[in-house]
């Protein structure tokens, strides 16, 4: 059988008892060990809230510490501000755009700008500096 190449998760909230969106990994590619997290979206209210940086911390630790991958790579549209700011602000590199490389539903193709963490990233700064800001200094 086949390794799933998706893996999608319903994002709940448990102190509110609320449903706040959903997120995945996808293109998981375990000859390559590497995966992308992405098709991420929240209600208007769970925005801007630090959920989403929760979300990636939990989903970034669960990669590499359970699933062991070498790289975990964030792609979004180039012009996509929002997106490339909480991307650049969870500890992701800026790689480069690949240009031309998704269609869009209204013609033609979109950019697509690529971040990325490596293993050697995530254990050395970017999971304490992720962990500092979900969770403050004391870092549960």
């Amino acid at each position: 059988m086949l390794p799933k190449k998706e893996y999608p998760f319903i994002v709940f909230v448990k102190l509110t008892n609320q449903y706040a969106g959903s997120t995945r990994f996808y293109d998981i590619q375990p000859a390559n060990n590497m995966l992308q997290p992405g098709f991420t979206w929240y209600g208007m209210q769970f925005q801007r809230t630090g959920l989403n940086r929760h979300c990636k911390w939990l989903l970034l630790q669960f990669a590499f510490k359970t699933m062991q991958v070498k790289r975990v790579e964030f792609r979004a549209h180039n012009n996509n501000v929002k997106s490339i700011e909480a991307m650049k602000a969870v500890g992701c590199t800026v790689e480069g755009i690949l240009r031309g490389n998704t269609p869009k539903r209204t013609g033609g193709c979109r950019d697509s700008i690529v971040l990325s963490i490596l293993k050697d990233e995530w254990f050395g700064r970017v999971r304490q500096m992720l962990q500092s800001k979900v969770y403050g200094q004391e870092g549960h």
